[in-house]
């Protein structure tokens, strides 16, 4: 596997306009077609950088992650990481993310933060109140259908906050965060 910036080929930006149609649609369904996955990766390009894990030969896309610079450049968005579902786990999502933090700290960023959407109940912080009791439920969080908080966590960020209801009633926003050092 190789980690490059995004390559000038168009093919290549289609796999990874896929990656991002088929990675969250179980889940989230943000992007619905290729076109619309080829726009965020064209946005995210453009406003900020792309990392992207290519096969052993170059020609396949196993992952990419972008970063949008926030607060003048001393924050910056995580945004978004995906990575094909026939390789996962094999720590391509660890090296993509720790390419995107060595990129930050180049850039002079010194925080990032992300958000990890709960639209489908996967964590107990899902379908219930948090305007009442928040930081202990933040506190006492529970994975129940592997959302991806606890991948994140094992990298070193943590959790800043919730934005309730980001998504609709009951469907919370996770935000996390990490110091670049």
């Amino acid at each position: 596997m190789q980690i490059t910036s995004l390559p000038a080929d168009e093919a290549m930006h289609r796999q990874m306009a896929h990656l991002l149609v088929e990675g969250f649609r179980v889940h989230w369904d943000a992007w619905k077609t290729t076109d619309e996955g080829l726009e965020e990766v064209q946005m995210v390009d453009k406003e900020g950088f792309v990392r992207v894990a290519l096969s052993d030969d170059g020609r396949r896309v196993l992952g990419w992650i972008g970063g949008l610079p926030e607060y003048d450049g001393n924050v910056w968005e995580l945004h978004p990481l995906v990575v094909d579902e026939s390789v996962q786990k094999q720590g391509i999502g660890r090296a993509l993310v720790a390419a995107f933090e060595a990129e930050v700290k180049a850039r002079g960023g010194l925080s990032i933060r992300l958000g990890t959407d709960d639209e489908d109940g996967m964590t107990s912080l899902a379908n219930t109140d948090l305007y009442v009791n928040l930081w202990e439920k933040i506190a006492t969080i529970q994975n129940l259908k592997g959302h991806p908080y606890e991948f994140y966590q094992k990298l070193g960020y943590v959790i800043t906050g919730v934005m309730p209801d980001a998504n609709g009633r009951g469907k919370p926003d996770i935000i996390m965060g990490k110091r670049v050092e």
